[in-house]
């Protein structure tokens, strides 16, 4: 009987012993972790509108990672006042494009200093899932040719000159304020900002 109740005791801490050791994984933070997306931000240096960035980026950075590019590291403006320093030149960001599941073009005044930017129009041709743009920044799009046969809509300055830009270039501009082409996503100023933000959700999700 002792004998018995000493094999006993045994199996037991045996069995305490492997299931110690065998540790359930937490499941739950490996997956959250494998679905994090990055996301590239890109903004003029100076005179980005605020709204445009700020409110996407603060949606979108609860669940996934953001990268903020511009033309330069040194502390950038926008037209409201809000100051932040840019993580990367946008010569960094397209060295490592393929690293970024969705790129978010910013607009505001100062987007028109990238309408014609070679290293801009290259990360939006080289972007591979989703692309996005809001307020003056669908023209960047559009000039880099990404969106010729795609419906989008822009901000328009009241005389049709960006909807002239966009048509000029093949694209369908829509009358709405945010619009979806498959991966492509274009809205028309920071009104819609959190929609905007939302539909890039959306598409990463």
């Amino acid at each position: 009987m002792r004998a018995f109740a000493v094999i006993l005791v045994l199996f037991l801490l045996v069995s305490c012993s492997a299931t110690k050791q065998a540790a359930p994984v937490n499941v739950k933070q490996d997956v959250e972790v494998d679905n994090v997306a990055k996301v590239l931000f890109v903004i003029a240096h100076e005179n980005f509108q605020d709204r445009e960035l700020l409110v996407p980026k603060h949606l979108i950075e609860a669940k996934h990672e953001v990268v903020i590019a511009s033309t330069s590291t040194e502390k950038a403006r926008g037209v409201l006042g809000a100051e932040l320093v840019p993580d990367v030149t946008l010569e960094q960001a397209l060295e490592k494009i393929e690293e970024f599941d969705a790129v978010v073009f910013i607009g505001g005044s100062g987007s028109k200093d990238l309408f014609n930017n070679p290293v801009a129009h290259k990360i939006a041709k080289n972007a591979k899932n989703v692309l996005g743009a809001i307020c003056l920044a669908p023209v960047i799009l559009a000039n880099a040719g990404v969106l010729n046969g795609k419906k989008a809509t822009v901000w328009d300055d009241g005389r049709g000159t960006q909807i002239r830009i966009l048509e000029d270039k093949g694209v369908a501009v829509m009358d709405g304020p945010i619009v979806v082409d498959g991966k492509l996503v274009t809205a028309n100023g920071p009104d819609v900002a959190r929609q905007f933000g939302e539909r890039i959700l959306y598409l990463l999700e």
